[in-house]
């Protein structure tokens, strides 16, 4: 496509399996750069994104900021774990720093931070865990919030909920900026949540009565039920529930999340894969199972039952729980980019600058 007729340039930093990409395309953006290192979730990216015309690039470390191609917007979803409650209970455990003090992930940020300063898009949006507020007493918080003022970039930030999207309880917190020379009038809380009927888990797992296709290796047979190795073994189950008596004993709150087809889902983790105790699916007179990774899929909104062009998953189940437990649900991304977008493409701000000069 020729620059002249792009609407915005933008570029996708930590990118994962493209969540957030998903809903800059859909107002119309075109993504002219991308990193990501994981190369399973490069895997998955190509698939699902195969005209590009650039190569999904790694570690963004050892990236030159000089290297990323001019871009009106940057999107980021920077490493969460440093700053999630899971992640800073099992660094503080292992006697390990966190946040930026952590060496490996926490300070990421501040590529962001250095692509910002030379390039100064017009916009960026960030998205990371809510416990990104709280943690290290807010401090860690003030200090992103300086670090992008100071590059004079008017910043907002919103936790949102998943869960007026998809049947899933998914908080988390966006921050977005604009630069102060490009005056707008957006904020967060112009992102338009969903009113009626939250969806329930029933919207998106298998109906296993024929009225979709058997997609090997997630269901099989002529009524398309899902297969029985995601039915968790008589071993596990016994174990996940002598663990939740035991927690339950001591006055603790952990244990599985068993759900039924009318229920709204714990929040899906990278750690899914593992034992699937925080979503475990009832069945009738069996022992709970896992959600499919196409059921995972549905879950973060990537696609949905009846899709004609359904998410293309093509790594192992394992690599497929990990990558949708760290993406963003894209139905929020969308929701987000619509917010957005009069003021990325100008057909806002070109109007309040003339209202400004009469």
């Amino acid at each position: 496509m020729n620059k002249a007729t792009e609407p915005f340039r933008f570029i996708d930093l930590f990118a994962g399996i493209g969540g957030l990409r998903i809903g800059f395309e859909a107002i119309g953006g075109v993504c002219v750069f991308t990193s990501e290192w994981n190369k399973y979730s490069q895997e998955t990216y190509r698939a699902n994104f195969p005209d590009d015309d650039h190569k999904i690039e790694g570690d963004i470390t050892a990236i030159n900021e000089k290297d990323v191609p001019a871009h009106d917007l940057l999107l980021a979803g920077f490493p969460c774990q440093p700053f999630s409650i899971a992640g800073v209970s099992k660094k503080n455990a292992l006697g390990r720093a966190h946040g930026f003090a952590d060496e490996t992930q926490g300070t990421l940020f501040f590529d962001v931070v250095r692509i910002l300063r030379h390039h100064k898009p017009k916009a960026f949006l960030l998205e990371n865990v809510k416990n990104l507020l709280s943690h290290d007493k807010g401090n860690t918080m003030r200090v992103i919030l300086h670090a992008l003022d100071e590059l004079d970039y008017d910043v907002d930030y919103r936790v949102i909920d998943a869960q007026s999207w998809v049947p899933q309880h998914r908080q988390r917190i966006f921050i977005s900026g604009f630069r102060r020379d490009f005056p707008t009038n957006f904020t967060m809380e112009d992102v338009e949540i969903p009113e009626g009927r939250k969806p329930i888990l029933k919207d998106i797992l298998h109906p296993e009565d024929g009225s979709e296709i058997a997609e090997f290796p997630f269901t099989v047979g002529s009524l398309a039920e899902v297969s029985e190795k995601y039915t968790l073994t008589p071993k596990l189950w016994d174990y996940l529930q002598r663990y939740a008596a035991k927690h339950k004993a001591a006055g603790n709150g952990f244990g599985f999340g068993l759900r039924g087809p009318g229920d709204v889902a714990r929040t899906l983790s990278a750690r899914y894969y593992k034992d699937g105790s925080e979503i475990l699916i009832e069945q009738d007179g069996d022992i709970p199972r896992r959600l499919t990774p196409r059921e995972c899929s549905r879950l973060m909104g990537f696609d949905r039952p009846g899709n004609n062009r359904p998410w293309i998953i093509p790594v192992s189940d394992t690599q497929a729980y990990r990558q949708f437990g760290n993406a963003v649900a894209a139905p929020v991304a969308i929701a987000i980019a619509n917010a957005m977008e009069p003021w990325l493409t100008n057909t806002v701000a070109i109007r309040s600058r003339k209202v400004n000069r009469a």
